[in-house]
């Protein structure tokens, strides 16, 4: 099979031809239709999250058929469309996974990470961990769901609660959690790169009540933010936004140095704190909502052997949406 291969962290992905995995017991073998490119991916690429292990395949938004079943597999048939997303396994009897926290678990396995991920023609995944996803979409409409969505659903549910709402960074996940919070009656700000006059329109096209530069002051103050942008810069910028008693929440797994900041930006009560990860009750309950949304992702879409040019377009805040490998 076909593959983007990251064989040195700062070098470009290469193409390969690897053998057809084989599913194990409890795995299936899915035949990919499209992998959403996830700024995540550009982490590991960069060495900014150093990977486990080399040579590695990336991806973690997959779409894919399933074309073979391990030993074991049950409730997955032969031919059915599933989602893998970021979290690849669990050990499912630590203290973590006990009380509904897996995306905490010491022993879990990330796609495209611990496990070869999607940037192949080819993915095994665990079946517990694989979602069945909707027939009637394109699988490119589909791919960026699996994490964007997904983790970008696990940060939103800790503001579900409010109603006025920060954006910081407007790309793959804050466009499609924007029309979350609009389907359910939240007035969303959207906050840019400075000076990314396309970023602010796309954010009003799609609903958001203002649309500004990161350095610019909402025109309230807001009950709750969500840092997709991974500049620690803005953390102190969504304090000072934010009114008493409100949540900053740290969507991203990496992210730049927090700067040193006065006390008085998360007295009265504010509340900073970070995602990490996914549950698959997250998955469960994003899965449900964006059709009835329906949340549609905008993509461009990028052949499997130019992974590296979608990388780089991710890097230089040059995407409508969502990049989208299709092999």
């Amino acid at each position: 099979m076909r593959a983007m291969v990251l064989k040195a962290v700062g070098a470009p992905l290469a193409l390969e031809d690897l053998p057809l995995p084989t599913p194990g017991p409890g795995e299936v073998l899915l035949k990919v239709e499209a992998c959403g490119v996830c700024r995540t991916d550009q982490h590991i690429a960069d060495g900014e999250l150093p990977p486990p292990r080399l040579p590695l395949v990336l991806g973690h938004q997959v779409v894919g058929r399933a074309v073979a079943l391990g030993e074991g597999v049950e409730g997955v048939s032969l031919g059915q469309r599933l989602g893998a997303g970021w979290l690849g396994g669990a050990c499912g009897t630590c203290k973590y996974c006990r009380r509904g926290q897996e995306n905490l678990c010491r022993q879990a396995a990330f796609t495209g990470y611990h496990r070869d991920g999607g940037y192949a023609e080819y993915l095994v995944a665990r079946a517990a961990f694989a979602y069945p996803l909707p027939e009637e979409w394109p699988p490119e409409a589909l791919a960026p769901w699996l994490c964007a969505g997904l983790i970008g659903y696990r940060a939103y549910r800790l503001v579900q609660d409010r109603q006025v709402l920060g954006f910081y960074g407007f790309g793959a996940a804050a466009h499609l959690l924007l029309q979350v919070a609009k389907h359910q009656g939240k007035r969303v700000y959207a906050f840019v790169r400075p000076g990314d006059e396309a970023a602010k329109g796309f954010a009003l096209e799609l609903g958001a009540a203002w649309a500004g530069d990161s350095t610019e002051a909402p025109p309230e103050p807001l009950e709750g933010a969500l840092l997709f942008a991974p500049v620690g810069a803005l953390v102190p910028k969504a304090l000072a936004d934010t009114e008493p008693g409100g949540v900053v929440v740290l969507a991203g797994i990496h992210m730049s140095p927090i700067p040193e900041m006065p006390y008085r930006l998360l007295w009265e009560e504010r509340v900073l704190r970070s995602v990490a990860n996914l549950t698959r009750e997250d998955a469960r309950a994003f899965l449900e909502i964006a059709p009835q949304v329906p949340v549609r992702a905008a993509v461009e879409t990028f052949p499997l052997e130019e992974a590296n040019r979608a990388l780089e377009a991710l890097r230089q805040g040059r995407l409508r949406g969502a990049a989208v490998l299709l092999p």
